[in-house]
């Protein structure tokens, strides 16, 4: 029910009553660590391209490169979300240049997520991030066809996927956008995607096939997953909602300290979808407002528990709250409705029944229709 759910805007004021006004501030000293991810890509890429190194050596080099791609990409969301620089021509070359590695324009991220993810989250038709619900799944031959795979294959290939899985979302959001924006900003589009891919492709052509495949193919690779690791606990456990409402459609997840440092405090996905212009280094400080506000809403876990959740239960939603497994017919509850990460077990779901929703509808239309029947003395 709509009933049970807040607004951003209500738990934003309540909250920021209590904080320092110095937190709303731009901190760009966060640039700090994008240089240093800079300094290490070329290092790593230089290394590759002018010595012949041992095969070993060379993909130890792609897994940093690839942890710094990803640590690029954090920072090119913080940066485009305004929280550490304000001038709008900064803000979008150096979220470019953050975003550069994982070939997404600061026009289509701004657009895609600023705009859309965040305006309309886990929301079944407008989100683009959303996962899929069973009516969806059913109007599809080839999803249907690939959700009679059994489960624990599934759920496999569903992670080995999370390698590519930003890198084709974002190109599909590339295709979907440039069909639906104005000439100037298309424009923009184009040329945002087409340099990045032009020099990963100049590099290519320097280095070679096989020097390519460690100084950017097995890193991009690694970026994707360490960046859909997060993206994929941000939501996919939690339940699709009437109201965008990030106590009840967001998880937050605990990491290390050293992670935190490392990733920009992306950890904080609840407080970021309430406070989006608010930089990441302050989000501490929401979350302890939250938890002393509204601590049997907010959902915390560690991320590694969140991943095994993640692993142990299926991706089709049914009725926005259970998440489906519609060869076996079994549900799982979603976050706040039901789901133990510490013991994930399923119910059946028989999916030839109506709706419960709609069943309860055609309930009160049968009384109200009974009720008109009835003289008027007899209604009261």
């Amino acid at each position: 029910m709509k009933d049970d759910f807040h607004k951003i805007g209500w738990y934003a004021s309540r909250i920021s009553a209590k904080l320092p006004s110095h937190v709303f501030q731009p901190e760009p000293r966060r640039l700090w660590g994008g240089l240093a991810y800079l300094i290490v890509v070329a290092a790593g890429i230089l290394s590759i391209g002018l010595f012949d190194l041992h095969p070993v050596l060379n993909l130890l080099i792609s897994l940093v490169l690839g942890a710094s791609f990803a640590g690029l990409g954090f920072l090119g969301h913080e940066i485009l979300h305004g929280t550490v620089v304000k001038k709008p021509w900064l803000k979008d070359f150096l979220g470019a240049i953050a975003f550069f590695p994982l070939i997404t324009g600061p026009r289509l991220w701004t657009q895609w997520h600023n705009l859309t993810h965040h305006v309309h989250t886990q929301d079944e038709e407008r989100d683009p991030d959303a996962w899929l619900s069973y009516d969806q799944m059913s109007k599809s031959p080839l999803l249907r066809l690939v959700y009679r795979i059994p489960f624990p294959i599934r759920a496999f290939f569903s992670f080995l996927s999370l390698t590519l899985t930003f890198s084709v979302h974002s190109f599909r959001m590339f295709v979907s956008y440039i069909k639906e924006t104005g000439t100037s900003h298309k424009k923009e589009l184009w040329v945002q995607f087409i340099i990045p891919l032009a020099a990963w492709t100049g590099l290519l052509v320097w280095l070679g096939p096989l020097k390519w495949l460690f100084a950017y193919a097995v890193p991009l690779l690694i970026a994707n997953f360490i960046v859909m690791a997060y993206i994929a606990t941000n939501h996919r456990l939690n339940p699709l909602v009437p109201v965008n409402d990030p106590l009840a459609n967001s998880l937050s997840v605990t990491v290390p300290r050293w992670m935190d440092i490392l990733h920009f405090n992306f950890s904080y996905h609840t407080e970021h979808h309430l406070f989006p212009g608010m930089n990441p280094k302050y989000y501490p400080l929401v979350k302890e407002k939250i938890k002393e506000m509204w601590p049997e809403r907010y959902h915390e876990m560690p991320f590694a528990k969140a991943l095994v959740a993640l692993w142990k239960t299926p991706r089709i939603y049914h009725q926005d709250t259970e998440l489906l497994d519609p060869r076996r017919q079994h549900g799982y509850g979603s976050l706040g409705h039901g789901l133990d990460p510490d013991y994930i077990r399923s119910h059946h779901v028989d999916l030839k029944q109506p709706d419960a929703n709609e069943s309860e509808l055609k309930k009160k239309v049968v009384s109200a229709v009974k009720d008109k029947k009835k003289p008027s003395h007899a209604r009261g």
